[in-house]
């Protein structure tokens, strides 16, 4: 081995962290970090052999087994060091101080990313900027977004996060702002932290040596602490703050901007219009007003930010109005949806910058539903790369990636379409370019894609929503939206809860909850999940056919089903003696093995063996090897309800002593599972060798404190189809059910019983979202529509956006409307609804 000196040197393209986002080995350093879920000094030999040659390891990983496996990498560069994450942070952070211009920092709660972005597009008339990809704001996405600036740049824009006190002094280091933004403050990340108090403190060490600071005065804390605390800290920053509440600065006076000065107080106004709003600033020489092109509130905060930081800069008025015009809503997310022939798309038309590429292509690589993989990319603007040396970068990562096919698409990507010439001649990917979306669109190259996951990247200007209309799969407005980033942090917090020694089973039954089987799957599979569980056979081989390998435990099969379930090595649940007879004799007369779970009933009394079946249970696997217990496990009845404690206790105890006794008999020992969602939060006692998590990824929990640090996973939303205006002495829907009592404007939504909204919402029971007013229902929900009041609601429209569950309307309060279970809120969402998955 070749353990290298300290610090790390290294002419590296790439910092990697994640071993699966492996593109460009010749160019990349590897940074095994030892987390809670993942060990990167796993992966390390496989990525030697994939060509990697420089790594950075922890000295606490360095077992006896990992040396032998170092000493067998001659060629590698390894750099030896206490903590990879600060190793990372140093290299970012030696990287940076080889550059002199000025750099923007922004931290808060909310609006980070949107702030940043559209300070990239304001600004970008000046400058050649930098900025963090996405949400590229934590620990680790800090140095990422750091590491992108080169001698091109002459503006960086990041935004800064943290989630636990004590990492924002290594982030400055990284960072080293010299004008800053707080945004606001608020409840995320609050377990960490003593209050909110001590959140903006460690938030402002960011601006320990900032030149300026762009704040609301309107959070009070946080006012409170930079006047009182932080000026004297770091006394040197001009303060710049905004409110729209009158105040005096107690501490400070107002002072002409641009002189000495200590701070700036702006006041700060507006008035909402019908589809914009009227700022109004009273900046310290003079008062401007500017058309804003949003209406709620937090667009209209972020774009003061905005609107301060340009005129810090030197923007006068009339321009920063010329460069408000061409602001428009932020969408960081990646949206997969499933498209026409047989295909998968994934949308990210309104991000272009190559660190963004690079991520989405990353998102591509991860989907295992089809075997072809397809780029459809514009040319990328205002990077500040040379266009010759950026199309080669391009083409580089198209040629590491594997992809099948690639379209290119702009004028600029065109003439330089011979760089891309290295791919055709050396893979097999095919290459079409075209000057215009136009053109591309007339010809028959969007025809021919099919079985494929297409990845759409383009510039605004290039339109390419309309190649994702012709593309995706025509449901009715009706969508269902999944964050996937909010499974993964259910997945992980569950993972914290029960620890790395527990095996983890997730139950992707019934359509995944109704969030879509295929797909959530596909992102258990990334995040290394050690079972999926699904209720039939046909459940488990459409997830095999999808590109998922992962060990699938079957929960009823049928005696028809024995021939797929081997074929598609399917693992069948075995509940009583039946059908263990009729499945060991179909293994027995073709002499082959399979893995099988044995179901026992310890007092749900549904499926699973009893005791006084446990003697012909064990006769029948002691006389057939072929055979195989992988688990033994049972289900808790009422683990989510105090009154049934020591019944579950019970269940615990019957569970232990019947899957002692089958393990004795067999002579070896199976994997145990007791524990569900709730017997995970409830029960320690009941998570043994592996637990199954259920409803739990999908956001809801049995405990307040659980539900706290689980994340919304599913939204539904449908559009207003048409207002009407209806006097109180009408009615509205079938039966006349719908009595008014006041001259009413109602909207008609696209959605109704047979998409999943229960007809028992009827008759004002039920309630939607509409402009963050609640509309409750006017009369009968119908099976494909149903009817809202929406008299209360300013500037409502048609095609306006209706939320039917969400963050701010959960399932939880919409069960308890009716009676029922957020389970089944959630799985009665009508498979015509459309799925749209997304990623931030």
């Amino acid at each position: 081995m070749n353990f290298q000196q300290l610090p790390i040197q290294t002419s590296a393209q790439y910092l990697l962290n994640d071993s699966r986002q492996l593109s460009s080995p010749q160019r990349s350093i590897f940074f095994a970090i030892k987390g809670l879920h993942h060990d990167g000094h796993q992966f390390l030999d496989d990525l030697y052999r994939k060509g990697i040659r420089e790594f950075v390891v922890e000295r606490n990983a360095l077992t006896p087994t990992l040396l032998r496996e170092l000493d067998r990498m001659p060629e590698a560069k390894i750099w030896q060091v206490e903590n990879s994450i600060l190793a990372m942070q140093e290299v970012a952070k030696r990287h940076r101080e080889q550059y002199n211009f000025p750099i923007i920092a922004i931290t808060g709660s909310n609006g980070k990313t949107v702030v940043k972005e559209w300070l990239s597009q304001l600004l970008s008339n000046r400058f050649k900027v930098v900025k963090s990809p996405k949400s590229y704001n934590s620990q680790i996405g800090v140095p990422l977004s750091v590491w992108q600036m080169n001698e091109t740049h002459n503006l960086g824009i990041f935004e800064v996060g943290i989630s636990r006190p004590e990492e924002m002094t290594n982030l400055e280091k990284v960072v080293q702002p010299q004008i800053g933004i707080f945004t606001n403050i608020g409840n995320a990340h609050n377990e960490f932290f003593e209050g909110n108090s001590q959140k903006i403190r460690e938030k402002l060490l960011l601006f320990k040596n900032a030149k300026q600071l762009i704040y609301c005065a309107d959070y009070v804390e946080i006012d409170e602490i930079i006047k009182k605390e932080f000026s004297i800290q770091n006394p040197d920053c001009e303060l710049i703050s905004w409110s729209r509440i009158a105040r005096t600065t107690g501490l400070f006076p107002v002072t002409q901007h641009g002189k000495d000065s200590r701070a700036t107080d702006i006041q700060a106004n507006w008035i909402t219009e019908y589809q914009n709003t009227k700022v109004t600033l009273n900046f310290p020489q003079q008062t401007e007003t500017f058309d804003v092109p949003f209406t709620d509130e937090a667009s209209i905060e972020n774009a003061i930010h905005c609107i301060v930081t340009l005129w810090h800069l030197g923007y006068n008025s009339v321009e920063i109005q010329a460069r408000l015009q061409i602001l428009r809503p932020v969408s960081m997310r990646l949206e997969l949806k499933q498209g026409i022939r047989n295909n998968y798309l994934i949308d990210d038309t309104y991000n272009n910058d190559l660190a963004g590429l690079n991520i989405a292509l990353n998102f591509l690589s991860q989907q295992k539903q089809r075997n072809n993989k397809v780029l459809i990319l514009s040319d990328l603007l205002e990077t500040g790369i040379p266009e010759k040396d950026l199309y080669l970068q391009i083409a580089h990562l198209i040629k590491q990636r594997h992809l099948n096919q690639f379209i290119g698409i702009g004028e600029v990507i065109f003439r330089n379409k011979s760089l891309f010439q290295s791919i055709k001649n050396n893979t097999e990917t095919q290459i079409q370019f075209f000057k215009t979306t136009v053109e591309f669109l007339e010809s028959e190259a969007l025809k021919n894609i099919q079985e494929s996951v297409i990845l759409v990247k383009g510039a605004r200007r290039f339109g390419f929503e309309s190649i994702v209309n012709r593309l995706v799969q025509k449901t009715h407005r009706t969508v269902l939206e999944i964050n996937l980033d909010a499974v993964t942090n259910n997945l992980n917090y569950f993972r914290d809860k029960i620890g790395q020694k527990t095996k983890i089973m997730v139950m992707v039954k019934a359509f995944a909850y109704g969030s879509g089987s295929t797909e959530v799957a596909n992102l258990l599979q990334f995040h290394g999940v050690d079972y999926l569980a699904v209720a039939y056979t046909d459940e488990g081989v459409s997830l095999r056919q999808n590109g998922i390998y992962l060990p699938i435990m079957v929960m009823n099969p049928s005696e028809n089903d024995f021939e797929q379930l081997v074929e598609f090595s399917l693992e069948p649940e075995i509940y009583n003696p039946k059908i263990l007879k009729q499945f060991s004799e179909y293994i027995d007369n073709r002499n082959i093995s399979s893995k099988i779970h044995l179901k026992l009933d310890t007092g749900m009394h549904r499926l699973g063996f009893e005791q006084e079946q446990l003697p012909e249970l064990i006769a029948t696997l002691q006389s057939n090897p072929n055979l195989w217990v992988s688990t033994i496990f049972s289900h808790l009845a009422a683990a989510d309800e105090d009154k049934f404690d020591d019944f579950t206790l019970h269940q615990v105890e019957e569970f232990t002593k019947m899957s002692n006794q089958i393990s004795e008999a067999i002579g070896y020992v199976p994997s145990r599972h007791l524990a569900n969602s709730a017997g995970i939060a409830r029960f320690p006692e009941a998570r043994m060798d592996m637990v199954r998590l259920g409803v739990g990824l999908y956001g809801l929990a049995a405990k307040p404190e659980d539900q706290e640090n689980l994340m919304t996973v599913g939204t539904l939303k449908t559009v207003i189809s048409q207002i009407k205006h209806i006097k109180n002495s009408d009615t509205v829907g079938y039966g006349r059910k719908g009595e008014l009592t006041r001259d009413t404007k109602t909207a008609t939504i696209a959605i109704g019983y047979a998409d999943g909204f229960d007809r028992r919402f009827s008759r004002g029971v039920g309630e939607v979202l509409i402009h963050g007013h609640r509309c409750k229902v006017v009369g009968n929900v119908c099976m494909d529509m149903t009817m809202v009041d929406v008299t209360d609601v300013p500037h409502v429209q048609e095609g306006d956006e209706v939320i039917i569950f969400g963050n701010d309307l959960t399932m939880i309060e919409l069960a308890n409307k009716i009676g029922t279970i957020a389970y089944e809120i959630l799985t009665s969402v009508s498979q015509r609804v459309k799925r749209v998955f997304y990623q931030m």
